[in-house]
């Protein structure tokens, strides 16, 4: 006798174009620049926070191509001081 065993579906894993350099990748591998409610703009690593987001590879390199094109900020729909860009930036570069 031979049952009938059926395997599981594979999960399909959610991807994100990266706004810098255009790739698509997994959704994990990106960091999400939220701008929150309050119009405030931040990196959230966990994607987990309330908000518009947009996604950068983990990478320095993306994120000032991003900040080149203005592309992060046509995603929010928001104006991003030089001062958060730097934030980002430094918080980028300490986890990679």
């Amino acid at each position: 006798m031979q049952e009938n065993i059926q395997a599981k579906p594979k999960k399909k894993i959610p991807e994100r174009k990266c706004l810098g350099c255009n790739t698509s990748k997994p959704k994990i591998e990106l960091a999400r620049v939220v701008r929150a409610p309050d119009g405030s703009v931040s990196l959230d690593l966990t994607g987990k926070k309330s908000g518009r987001g947009a996604y950068v590879c983990k990478s320095v390199e993306c994120l000032k191509k991003c900040r080149k094109r203005r592309a992060v900020e046509r995603a929010l729909e928001v104006e991003i001081p030089d001062e958060v860009y730097a934030a980002i930036e430094k918080e980028l570069a300490e986890n990679e």
